[in-house]
């Protein structure tokens, strides 16, 4: 049976991301993998790449040899067979636990050497899901398509072959009138939301699936 990482980045365990996460473990289950979800931040403390270069070290090449929150991750991603990656949109990026998540993963796998670039012999496929309060149609905008492009290709470099799924325009919160918040159109959101976001749940579901 094929063993699925699910790794939910936001720090929310019960909204967008973490239900469309959810989703595409339930398919990646569903069509007959083993797939564990696991909340960023629900873990105990960890940090990013420290610099320390152990990794490039015979003693422990390939791994990061930081002791925290993020090491059974780490662990459990080296023997998975997919992995499943989400993040909300912080300020043009994604979160900062997904940020030590994604150097420390990758840096492990990045040798400095010529002749062998990549070290990682076990390469997974991989669904890398983002989403946003902004428009998708604003993505190329605003430089939101730059970025993941970014992602996808250091993905596919070291961790294995990328899909990228987009959901913008998402719900914030459930109420909007507690918030001074006059960019928005609460109404359009919550029917936005209604009619768009099970479409969106099906992908994640579908793509979950093509994991396996």
């Amino acid at each position: 049976m094929k063993y699925i990482v699910a790794v939910n980045a936001s720090p929310r365990t019960n909204w967008n991301t973490a239900k469309l996460v959810e989703a595409a473990a339930r398919g990646a289950r569903e069509a007959g993998a083993d797939a564990e979800v696991i909340h960023l931040y629900k873990l105990e403390p960890f940090k990013g790449c420290i610099s320390c270069f152990r990794c490039k070290l015979p003693e422990s090449f390939g791994r990061c040899a930081v002791k925290d929150g993020l090491t059974e991750v780490l662990g459990k991603i080296r023997k998975a067979d997919g992995l499943i990656l989400g993040s909300p949109n912080y300020l043009s990026e994604m979160t900062a636990g997904f940020r030590a998540l994604y150097e420390r993963l990758v840096f492990q796998s990045l040798t400095y050497n010529k002749e062998r670039p990549n070290c990682n012999e076990h390469m997974i496929p991989v669904l890398l899901i983002h989403t946003s309060n902004c428009d998708e149609s604003y993505y190329d905008k605003i430089g939101y398509t730059v970025m993941l492009d970014r992602y996808k290709q250091t993905l596919e470099r070291f961790v294995g072959p990328t899909k990228v799924m987009i959901c913008g325009n998402t719900l914030q919160v459930d109420d909007y009138s507690k918030y001074d918040w006059t960019v928005f159109d609460p109404e359009e959101k919550k029917s936005r939301h209604e009619k768009v976001f099970p479409l969106k749940l099906k992908e994640a579901y579908e793509l979950g699936a093509s994991l396996v």
